[in-house]
């Protein structure tokens, strides 16, 4: 048995190797490129009182309201851009892309 290679088969192996080097290349970097989403919904230090109203104020992690995130909200009070903030009425982590039913934009 002969256990030469011929060039042809050199190269298509190359050329296979270097196909399954960029795609995983590519897998790697489309994973990186999306960091975890915030999350701002553990409430397990908050008071049963604090719970019930920001149950009653319907927040929520995610706005589903056009316009209207916590981020644009007089009452919001941001923290490091990757973290969870803070609110002057609803205790506890707020998401500045949240929501809630005491919205009040803040003045342009």
């Amino acid at each position: 048995m002969d256990d030469k290679l011929s060039r042809r088969d050199v190269l298509r192996r190359s050329a296979a190797f270097g196909a399954l080097a960029l795609v995983g290349t590519g897998a790697a970097a489309c994973s990186k490129a999306k960091p975890p989403a915030l999350s701002c919904t553990d409430t397990t230090a908050l008071s049963p009182t604090d719970i019930t109203i920001r149950t009653a104020l319907g927040y929520v992690d995610t706005s589903t309201e056009p316009g209207k995130m916590c981020s644009g909200c007089l009452q919001f009070l941001p923290a490091s851009p990757d973290a969870c903030g803070a609110c002057k009425v609803v205790k506890g982590p707020i998401n500045p892309g949240g929501y809630c039913k005491s919205f009040s934009a803040k003045p342009v």
